[in-house]
């Protein structure tokens, strides 16, 4: 990396961060599904929100509030007290993530505005970060209320468009971070250009594959095949044609065989595409750390494509054991997980998805 000054080594590094933050939020998000928390804190107040529940008074009025709501009453209706303050805790991390990234920015912004360290043309992407952040927050809410009045749980895709929101201002702080590092072209600027559409085609692919992961996170899609590489004894089940002829293209976000469906053909083309890129792009004149990004790419595939899918089910089950018991911890924190007393149930009087939006 070239020498660069003081303040300019501070400034990426404080955009850096917001990265790390944002990607810090995003995995607390998905623990916050994970447990069931979304729809805890049933208000949105941005400054008081922020000091917790601080004695037994208060806790039991932020529990009569989740008592008032439909998940509550037809899914949680055994919770204790001390139930509530576990789902309450996940929510309240999450948004205090949101809160400490604001914080975060505002008091760089401030810094290195006095220090007069911004260089000319940052200030308006910097500007645009803030209002990145706003309406992220403002679509958390949004997602939220979907589930406080009619729902058990919130709209599926309201959810994706927080995710996909989330992807996109961490994709933009990088990139922010990115031209601040690397301020001057490298010398095969112009081969890589080449391969311009190609980027453009993999994160249009990759932006697919984020939101119908959030459309099978939000429906539970994800529990109705658990099979591979056939869903069930089908290469298509026969139920995405009766949803199609019966919704039409609705079928595509609403119904639970064809969002599975679609979510695994976008691995399969997110895979073929992602080697076939990198073979290109190892074939150009690339330099050291360019090699390492492809790499690091090809890695994060097979992660995200073999990895992740073989645990996600036995680490969603141990997790949920381990911290939703109202007995002690330890006992159950076990690596068998193969007894009958934990199961996955999704309750079939649940509404339908499509009065979720």
């Amino acid at each position: 990396m070239e020498t660069v000054n003081k303040l300019r080594y501070q400034l990426i590094v404080w955009l850096l961060s917001g990265c790390f933050l944002v990607f810090g939020m995003v995995v607390v998000g998905g623990i916050t599904r994970l447990t069931g928390s979304g729809l805890s804190i049933t208000e949105w107040k941005v400054v008081t929100g922020t000091i917790p529940p601080l004695n037994e008074m208060q806790w039991n009025a932020e529990f009569e509030k989740y008592k008032q709501i439909p998940q509550y009453k037809s899914v949680n209706a055994h919770f204790t007290l001390s139930d509530f303050k576990f789902i309450y805790f996940w929510e309240y991390i999450h948004r205090l993530f949101g809160r400490m990234i604001g914080l975060v920015f505002m008091i760089g912004l401030l810094y290195f505005y006095v220090r007069k360290a911004i260089p000319k043309g940052l200030m308006p992407k910097l500007i645009l970060m803030f209002v990145l952040g706003g309406i992220q927050g403002f679509l958390g809410w949004y997602m939220v209320a979907s589930g406080l009045s009619q729902n058990i749980r919130v709209s599926h895709i309201r959810l994706a468009i927080h995710l996909t929101f989330a992807f996109i201002t961490f994709g933009y702080i990088f990139w922010v971070a990115l031209t601040q590092l690397y301020d001057r072209k490298v010398s095969n600027a112009a081969e890589l250009t080449s391969f311009r559409k190609h980027a453009f085609t993999l994160l249009l692919l990759l932006t697919l594959q984020v939101i119908y992961g959030a459309f099978v996170a939000g429906t539970k899609a994800g529990w109705t095949y658990n099979t591979w590489p056939k869903m069930g004894v089908e290469w298509v089940p026969e139920s995405i044609g009766f949803a199609w002829s019966n919704d039409g293209i609705s079928s595509l976000i609403n119904n639970l065989a064809s969002i599975q469906f679609i979510h695994r053909g976008l691995a399969y083309i997110l895979t073929f595409f992602i080697i076939i890129f990198s073979i290109k792009l190892f074939k150009t004149n690339l330099n050291t750390g360019q090699k390492n990004a492809v790499w690091f790419l090809l890695l994060g595939i097979f992660y995200a494509g073999v990895v992740r899918y073989y645990y996600l089910v036995v680490t969603s089950a141990f997790m949920v054991r381990c911290f939703t018991s109202g007995d002690s911890i330890l006992p159950l924190c076990r690596s068998d997980l193969s007894d009958a007393s934990f199961e996955v149930r999704i309750d079939a009087d649940e509404p339908d998805s499509r009065t979720m939006f």
